[in-house]
């Protein structure tokens, strides 16, 4: 399949999915809402990238973001249907990973 061929849709897809730790922050999502720093903490990464693509993926209608009113104000991330529609395409490439990526041995 030659490049100029390819649906726009899905160009769209997966230049979404590919930004950096954008993957990763949707897989995290799926097991439920969260605040930031729990993000931040599982996933590993600045507050500021994090910020970025939380924005980023609510601007495409992935994420949502919910203010909940107590002192100090609690903020929760979670995916939305669009963002819960990702489910099997992460675990696919869960699988995917499990069965073909060599595990990195973190021991020195």
């Amino acid at each position: 399949m030659s490049y100029s061929n390819i649906c726009p849709r899905f160009e769209k897809a997966v230049s979404i999915l590919s930004q950096r730790w954008t993957a990763l922050v949707v897989y995290q999502l799926l097991s439920g809402p969260q605040r930031f720093s729990t993000i931040q903490a599982s996933v590993g990464l600045s507050g500021k990238v994090l910020s970025e693509r939380l924005k980023a993926l609510e601007q495409e209608g992935i994420v949502k973001r919910h203010v909940i009113p107590e002192t100090p104000v609690v903020i929760e991330y979670s995916l939305t249907e669009k963002g819960q529609s990702l489910n099997p395409v992460l675990k696919e490439i869960e699988t995917w990973s499990q069965d073909w990526i060599e595990r990195e041995d973190t021991e020195g």
